[in-house]
Formats: C-alpha cells, sequence, structure tokens
C-alpha cells in the first residue's frame, strides 16, 4: 500500500494513491447520478467529498459503527425497477423506440442499438476501455458516420468532481437523431392520471443533468458543441397502474445550471487530503469471510478527523447521515441551514439559548446573532404571557 501523505506535504504521493490508502484493500464503489447528486446538495462537507472521491463503502462503513443508513429502495423495488427496465429495453428497445417515435416524432422506421457494456470481461472491469469505447461511438455518431447506431446502453462517462476524474456507470440510453443526443432515463415510478410524485421527478431530472453535463464535457473534448445534448430529457416510467410504459420530455435547464454552481464550488480533493492527519484510514481490514475485523472505535476516530457539515436533509441523502447527526446534537448545525446561517459563528445551542437569556456575554462576532436571539426571547416571553392571561 501506498505510504499516506502527510499534512507536511512529506513524501508525498499522488492524490490517486492516497486516496487508495484511506479506501485500503477494499475495491471502489463507483459513482452514480445519485452520490454526485448528493455531493453537490452540501459541497461545504468534506468528509462526504473525501470517502466518495476514495471510493469508500459509506453504507458498510456506517454499519460496522452502529448507524446502518435508513434509506434506499426496498428489495421488491429494486426487483420491480429492473424488471421494468428489461421490459423497456428487450428487442433492442423496441419498446423505446415505438415510445421515441412517439415523443420525439421520428420519421425513421427503426434504429441501430450498440450496448457499450458488451466487451470482454477483461475489458469491463477496465474504466478507460469502456470509456474509450463509449467516446468512439458517440463521436462517430455526432459526426454522422454511416453504420453507427442510434441507441447507446450502459454507457460509461465521466465527470471531474472536487479536482478528480470520476467515472459513472448509468443505467439509460444514450439517443441520438438528426445530429442531436438526448438522455433516456428509465424510472419504475408511475404517472398516474399524468401526474408522478413530484420528488421522485425532481430526484430523476437532478440525476439526469447529471448524465447530460457528462455527455456535453465528452462531446466538448471531442470538439462538438455540448448543447448537441439536448437539456430536454426522455423519462420512462409506467402508465398509471400498469407495467405500460410511458414517455416525457423534463426540461433539466435548472438542474445543470445548479450542478456546474454546486461543483465550482467544491474543494479541489488534493486540498482537503493535505488537511488530513498522516495515517487516516477507513479501511474495515474484512477477513476472508468478508467480515469487517477493524474495531469500530478505529473508524469512528477517523471520521471524526474530517470535517462534516451536517444538516436534517442529510438524512434523505447520505448514508453517513445518522452518524453524523449523533455526532452534531446539541450543534446549530443539526437544527438546519437556515438555523446555523441565521447563528452566524454560534455553534452550540446551550451558547444560543445563554445569549438569548442573557446568561452570557457575546463575543465581538457574535453581537448581531445575540441582538437577534435576545429579541426573539422576548416575543416568545410575551406571547406566552398573552396565552396564559
Amino acid at each position: 500500500m501506498a505510504a499516506p501523505v502527510d499534512a507536511q506535504g512529506d513524501d508525498m504521493t499522488s492524490t490517486g494513491e492516497r486516496l487508495a490508502a484511506l479506501r485500503g484493500g477494499a475495491v471502489p464503489v463507483r459513482h452514480n447520478a445519485r452520490t454526485i447528486a448528493a455531493l453537490t446538495r452540501n459541497p461545504g462537507c468534506v468528509r462526504r467529498a473525501v470517502l466518495d472521491g476514495a471510493g469508500v463503502d459509506k453504507q458498510r462503513l456506517v454499519a460496522h459503527v452502529g448507524f446502518p443508513a435508513r434509506f434506499g429502495q426496498s428489495r421488491f423495488a429494486i426487483t420491480r425497477g429492473n424488471a421494468f427496465e428489461a421490459q423497456v429495453k428487450a428487442d433492442g428497445c423496441a419498446e423505446l423506440v415505438r415510445l421515441l417515435r412517439e415523443r420525439l416524432g421520428l420519421p425513421i422506421p427503426e434504429v441501430g442499438y450498440d450496448d457499450v457494456e458488451s466487451v470482454s470481461a477483461a475489458e469491463r472491469e477496465s474504466n478507460e476501455v469502456r470509456y474509450a469505447r463509449t467516446r468512439a461511438l458517440l463521436t462517430r455518431s455526432a459526426s454522422g458516420a454511416e453504420g453507427v447506431g442510434s441507441l447507446f446502453d450502459h454507457p460509461l462517462l465521466r465527470l471531474e468532481v472536487a479536482g478528480q476524474r470520476v467515472y459513472l456507470e448509468p443505467d439509460l440510453i444514450a439517443f441520438q437523431h438528426d445530429g442531436r443526443f438526448h438522455v433516456v432515463e428509465v424510472k419504475s415510478f408511475a404517472v398516474v392520471d399524468g401526474q408522478a410524485d413530484p420528488s421522485k421527478v425532481s430526484a430523476a431530472a437532478i440525476q439526469a443533468a447529471v448524465y447530460v453535463l457528462a455527455m456535453r464535457e465528452l462531446l466538448a473534448d471531442a470538439g462538438f458543441d455540448p448543447t448537441v445534448v439536448s437539456h430536454d430529457v426522455v423519462l420512462v416510467c409506467p402508465r398509471d397502474f400498469s407495467n405500460q410504459p410511458m414517455a416525457v420530455l423534463v426540461d433539466v435547464r435548472r438542474q445543470l445550471s445548479v450542478l456546474r454552481r454546486q461543483l465550482s464550488r467544491m474543494t479541489k480533493v488534493d486540498q482537503m487530503l493535505a488537511a488530513l492527519p498522516a495515517g487516516l484510514s477507513f479501511d474495515l481490514a474484512p477477513d476472508a469471510a468478508g467480515a469487517p475485523t477493524r474495531p469500530p472505535g478505529a473508524i469512528v476516530e477517523s471520521l471524526h478527523a474530517v470535517e462534516a457539515r451536517y444538516s436534517p436533509d442529510c438524512l434523505a441523502v447520505c448514508e453517513l447521515a445518522y452518524f453524523c447527526r449523533d455526532e452534531a446534537r446539541g450543534c446549530t448545525a443539526a437544527l438546519g441551514t437556515g438555523a446555523r446561517e441565521e447563528l452566524g459563528g454560534i455553534e452550540r445551542v446551550a451558547t444560543a439559548l445563554g445569549l438569548a437569556h442573557g446568561e452570557l456575554t457575546p463575543a465581538e462576532d457574535q453581537a448581531e446573532a445575540a441582538a437577534l436571539l435576545r429579541s426573539a426571547a422576548r416575543l416568545r416571553a410575551e406571547l406566552l404571557a398573552e396565552a396564559g392571561s
């Protein structure tokens, strides 16, 4: 294993080697649109950025220390989703082609289909080989070369996150017609009477935006106009309470703008690594049966060494959320982003209460927040007095 980088930069190794040292001997967990979307929702969280950059299995890590993640799809939902996706993609995506003709008005009777994942086992293990194949197919299609398909399943994409290129392995299809690409997302949540769960549509839109951005960067690097990838994403879902698929267009321009802004705000991963203590590792040291052997306390100590930025929103998107919430107990951060920003540099709830009741003298940088807290406490006391009279 490569020697880790220390805080002073002595015996400096590459960023990739340091991330591998943090991960230990485990196979890195690949990014997908969900992880990128969750990461960009909280760009100030160094802990998530470091663990994701290193490809650490966060779910297994927090389960080992007693804070398992409590969200995610059930096995039934995953099975149903896989079955629906297989139905849409069956027979060279015949059902999908029908939907695309209806939604996009395709004048052609058939389209070519390429599965980028259809390579040898050795090649499938190589990100570089699969990415090169994806790039070759998409650029040839964009250039209008003959004999190139129009539907591209399982493309391997990449995106720069915190100064590091990460590979994305989506279960989606890139569709090209008349020199323009559309990202096709297949989701198993239903559209009932023309309406779908807004939160699920929103999540699908930001995930699709991640893939649109990655495809735009791939084609831009090859000299094409990035807008050759449309901001209109084709979302395929079951209609009503059946398995009959339907397609709708979703405009992801707003999500693209948010994604670019959040990615630009993220600290470079090499800068984050330089601030970490020497020898830091999240290696679970599994035995021959795969069971972790490293003491949970050692993992907790390693997690505490990396700064987190917890907010209640994390509970819906991050595997680390319950650990971080327990760690943030008594901190104003646990009250939410709005409360944390309003309270400025006041980090503890006890300090905020002391300032509100005049029991503590505010420091110079706490004066404004202290005045607001005292006013809020006075108004609360007056309202309670009126209610009791």
